[in-house]
């Protein structure tokens, strides 16, 4: 798997997942970098023994996602600049998210490779289904249209796109646009992990309903509940809302969402200041 594969395809308790999020979410904003003892602890507090911590770490390092570093004597980790390019891209889908509407038109990928470089239609097909594109037809891909930027960023990234053709598309003819997003994007499917999110931090929602919570435990609920969240404003690219079902779940999800950055985000960084500084 390279650096640009780490993404949540796990479950939210997953050691590499969650290490992945303290990252994203911590290390940044504390100069970059994480001792050993400090990840091992931060894990610890969301119930990952040690072993299975320096595993992840291990993995990680191995595929060139994080730098092992020392700071004096202090060993530690950064995440490598590949990975902090994937991160920051991650920051704008996931936090800075937006929702299209029918009006802002299509973004469509076409691409065409030589039977010589065969090995690349996959490596297209693996990028284009990780940045939330939907399939018209073979080798032809649609988005919506503010994702152009993300697109031909991640497509540089992987060197990938001397192989594409990228246009800028308005739907004219055809089937209405609710029958057509029901023929790029499995709804069904991208319907039940929205439930899914909904159902495995529901438990979170009922301790946000009592009232406030302590630092700890507001980190040990907030990791996995973004981790759990990062994969999902890929799978569903911004739709429009026009386009989806009513009562379309994802609108559910992304206020439960919401909720929890709004109530855990501040302790629960908080708690890793403490416990890096500490």
């Amino acid at each position: 798997m390279s650096t640009a594969e780490v993404r949540e395809v796990e479950s939210p308790s997953a050691p590499r997942a969650l290490i992945v999020s303290l990252f994203g979410l911590y290390a940044r904003e504390l100069g970059g970098w994480l001792s050993v003892a400090a990840i091992v602890r931060l894990m610890a507090d969301l119930g990952v023994d040690e072993q299975a911590t320096r595993s992840a770490v291990f993995r990680l390092k191995k595929r060139g996602w994080l730098d092992a570093e020392k700071e004096g004597r202090t060993a530690g980790y950064r995440a490598s600049t590949e990975a902090l390019e994937i991160l920051a891209e991650g920051d704008e889908r996931i936090f800075g998210r937006r929702r299209a509407t029918t009006d802002d038109g299509w973004l469509l990928v076409v691409f065409s490779v030589p039977e010589s470089e065969r090995d690349k239609r996959h490596q297209l097909r693996t990028t284009l289904t990780r940045l939330g594109l939907g399939t018209i037809g073979p080798g032809t891909w649609v988005a919506p249209g503010h994702l152009g930027d993300a697109v031909l960023g991640a497509l540089d990234r992987a060197g990938l796109r001397q192989f594409t053709d990228v246009f800028r598309a308005e739907h004219l003819s055809g089937t209405s646009a609710r029958d057509t997003i029901a023929a790029w994007w499995d709804l069904d499917a991208l319907e039940s992990t929205y439930a899914d999110y909904l159902q495995r931090f529901a438990a979170v929602a009922d301790r946000l309903s009592d009232g406030p919570v302590d630092d700890a435990q507001a980190f040990a609920d907030y990791v996995p509940a973004i981790t759990g969240w990062r994969r999902l404003p890929y799978l569903d690219p911004g739709l429009p809302l026009d386009a989806l079902p009513e009562h379309w779940i994802g609108l559910r999800a992304e206020a439960l969402f919401g909720r929890f950055r709004e109530h855990l985000a501040g302790p629960a960084a908080a708690h890793v200041r403490a416990v890096v500084r500490g």
